[in-house]
């Protein structure tokens, strides 16, 4: 508690200047705003847009939202390894992962929400991972190629994206034309963070913009790292053999871009190419040294737009997404005379998605909105293949689902309007007024309709006043509807083709102030999520629950699924304050905090699947015999964030990061919890971590970053059971070219 109020006071402080904070005021720019300058005490103003909520340009202080924009010279000015990283540093927004060895598995929990949960664009197309059990997005494959800014808009936003969008949405925009000529830039980075690590990286990145508005860009980087050993040892005992390794992580991103852009047409397309290896270990505290896992990804996305006029314009943007993950787990040496566990395992899951939507944004006097349409499509295949030898014999198993070409498809069509209150008296000119609705039609539930209801009043001084009352669904993923997985028994298979959208209901109650170099905003937001899916084990209804697995020759068990069952209730409230205390001193820091509970009821489950079975859900053990209600949230704590950034002189930006993250619950696997065994929670401690970090610009080309990372070696935890990177030492240098016409 003494932390968290430390943190508030800091955050109060930034209160006492007069003014408001450009986003980019304490960074080095060029010219032309791509690259970084040598002059970082000057203010350098960027005309704030955002898109994300609403689809038409805004000013983000204008906008009933919670929302953020991050510039790409805000992220290239610091030594950040992940753009995890960098949304970490914003409220209502927790990353697992972020800490951990590179290439583990990152989570965003947004607003409470669950991982899979939020939506993540690249230039408004949703990516996601439809191979997964629950189609979330590993955050660990996205990376900095193209970069042109980073755009959040917090809680429910199904209106304008669909699926998914029930805690938040962020859209990572890439870059198009800059100014006429030729831009080149190069960095190299290097660092350790820990005993024996090293990490290395190269990035180059290059523009061409023809005076005639034709661009092409491109972007190749490249990491190599070795890591840590990526799970806890708890083994004592100094005579038990152990061949534990570190875990390494090899990454590689190729982005190009091409496309015209003047007055009235805005065309382009792009492709970018992901691949990463990273180094397994088969679960918490359990090492593996013979685990990969490879993954690819090829991303095309296109778009083109045309202004008629300054009240209408046609856009019509597409993607389309393919990945693969390939796991081969080989035999591991299990003592020192070299033997193996004569074990190997190899599985491969692709998914691929198509989105092409229409829009045409349009202002009227007093009325301001956009209508569109879409059609997303999503298909996902897995093989897998696992053996094991002993003694008593060979035993092999295989799964193919190829044939079954498991995909689902959706339509939608959507509009939001933004109403003046000069429309019924020039007098209420103050007052807006923004309605949306959505409706959806899926192939495998049907068709669902979301709304919103986002009333704003604008205040003397800069001052915004704004609630909001959205709904939003999140559709089961290709796994959860169809997994082709059979109970001998019942017959019953373990996807569920029945099964509803999750849907949420969620308001949000905010004010936002900027004033010169100042800015203010604080939020309240209540969000209910129901027909929540969840993993469940099916036992046999005429076996008291009591004596289940009690007679090893009598077989209980009915078999596992996927229902929507639950009920998950979340509140917070999020304070984020920036503000310049000089020339030369800038602070700024946001407090989150979260709480939330999980509730079931036996009246919830549709017996006509179940069979009148016993229903066991897997994230708690609990049986659903009567109603049960939890109130921890996993992976959910209250954060803060403190920075303090100060130039001494002119050619030198010196940085202070705070990062606080409260107490939570994380999951571990408890064998007591019913016959199978389930999950159960286990609490995490708090923690503080303190970043310093430096830019050095030799010249108008020539600049020297340097980051120190985790200043005092704090020791903590993100997952049970795995290892979180220590005092970390990382040193990068930068050389761009500017070749204006």
């Amino acid at each position: 508690m003494n932390k968290i109020c430390f943190l508030l006071v800091a955050l109060a402080v930034t209160a006492t200047a007069q003014q408001r904070l450009s986003p980019v005021s304490m960074l080095s720019r060029s010219d032309d705003g791509r690259g970084e300058r040598a002059d970082t005490v000057r203010t350098y103003h960027l005309p704030e847009v955002l898109v994300t909520a609403t689809r038409f340009d805004k000013n983000p202080s204008d906008v009933g939202r919670g929302v953020t924009v991050i510039p790409r010279d805000q992220v290239r000015a610091l030594v950040f390894q992940s753009v995890g990283e960098v949304l970490a540093q914003h409220e209502g927004i927790y990353l697992v992962g972020i800490g951990q060895n590179p290439g583990m598995i990152q989570s965003i929990f947004m607003r409470g929400a669950s991982n899979n949960q939020t939506t993540i664009l690249i230039d408004d197309i949703r990516v996601t991972d439809p191979s997964a059990v629950n189609s979330a997005l590993d955050l660990s494959e996205l990376s900095f190629a193209g970069l042109d800014r980073v755009e959040i808009v917090r809680g429910s936003h199904s209106t304008l994206y669909g699926s998914s969008a029930i805690g938040g949405v962020v859209n990572i925009i890439t870059q198009k034309s800059g100014l006429p000529g030729l831009h080149a830039d190069a960095e190299m980075r290097g660092g350790v963070f820990g005993r024996g690590t090293s990490a290395f990286s190269q990035n180059l990145s290059i523009n061409y913009t023809s005076p005639v508005g034709l661009y092409m860009s491109g972007e190749v980087s490249n990491s190599t790292v070795r890591g840590l050993d990526a799970t806890v040892d708890t083994v004592t005992n100094l005579q038990a053999y152990k061949n534990r390794d570190r875990d390494g992580f090899k990454k590689r991103d190729l982005w190009g871009k091409v496309g015209f852009q003047n007055d009235k047409v805005d065309l382009y397309a792009s492709f970018k190419n992901t691949r990463q290896t990273s180094d397994l270990d088969k679960t918490a505290y359990i090492d593996d040294d013979n685990y990969t896992l490879n993954f690819r990804r090829n991303l095309l996305t296109y778009g083109v737009s045309y202004k008629f006029a300054d009240a209408l314009n046609l856009k019509v943007v597409g993607g389309y997404s393919e990945m693969s993950r390939l796991a081969v787990d080989d035999s591991s040496v299990v003592d020192s005379r070299g033997t193996t566990d004569h074990t190997f395992f190899r599985g491969e899951w692709k998914g691929a998605t198509l989105t092409n939507e229409i829009q045409s944004d349009f202002r009227l006097p007093g009325v301001r909105g956009v209508i569109g349409a879409g059609l997303y499509e999503e298909r996902m295949s897995s093989k897998s293949y696992f053996y094991s030898g002993s003694t008593f014999g060979a035993f092999e198993s295989q799964s193919d689902l190829d044939t079954l070409q498991l995909h689902t498809t959706t339509t939608d069509v959507f509009a939001h309007v933004e109403l003046s209150g000069a429309l019924i008296r020039e007098t209420l000119n103050k007052f807006a007024l923004a309605l949306g609705a959505r409706m959806n039609n899926h192939s495998a539930f049907g068709t669902y309709t979301t709304y919103e209801i986002n009333p704003s009043l604008k205040i003397n001084g800069g001052a915004l006043v704004y609630a909001s009352y959205s709904t939003g669904f999140n559709a089961p993923s290709l796994y959860q509807l169809f997994a082709p997985e059979r109970d001998f028994t019942t017959g019953m298979t373990r996807g569920n083709s029945d099964l509803q959208p999750e849907k949420s209901a969620s308001y949000e109650i905010g004010f936002k102030q900027s004033a010169g170099t100042m800015s203010f905003s604080v939020s309240y937001f209540h969000t209910i999520v129901e027909n929540s899916i969840e993993y469940v084990y099916l036992w046999d209804k005429n076996i008291g629950i009591d004596t289940l697995g009690n007679d090893w020759l009598r077989n209980d068990f009915r078999g596992d699924t996927y229902l929507n069952v639950g009920r998950q209730t979340t509140n917070g409230i999020e304070i984020s304050l920036s503000s310049q205390i000089s020339d030369r001193l800038w602070l700024s820091g946001n407090f989150s905090l979260v709480s939330g509970k999980l509730s079931y009821s036996p009246s919830e489950i549709k017996t006509g699947h179940t069979g009148e079975h016993h229903v066991q859900i897997y994230s708690n053990g609990a049986f659903l015999s009567t109603d049960v209600q939890s109130s921890e949230l996993v992976r959910r704590p209250n954060t803060a964030n403190v920075s303090m950034t100060f130039a001494p002189i002119e050619n030198l930006t010196l940085k202070l990061d705070v990062r606080y993250v409260g107490k939570r619950t994380d999951v571990y696997y408890d064998s007591k919890r019913g016959p199978f065994g389930a999950l159960g929670a286990i609490p995490i401690d708090e923690y503080t971590l303190v970043d310093v970090s430096q830019r050095l610009a030799l010249s108008d080309s020539f600049s020297v970053n340097a980051r120190v990372e985790n200043l005092f070696n704090v020791k903590y935890s993100e997952i049970n059971g795995f290892t979180t990177r220590g005092r970390g030492f990382y040193l990068s240098a930068r050389y761009a070219l500017d070749s204006a016409f």
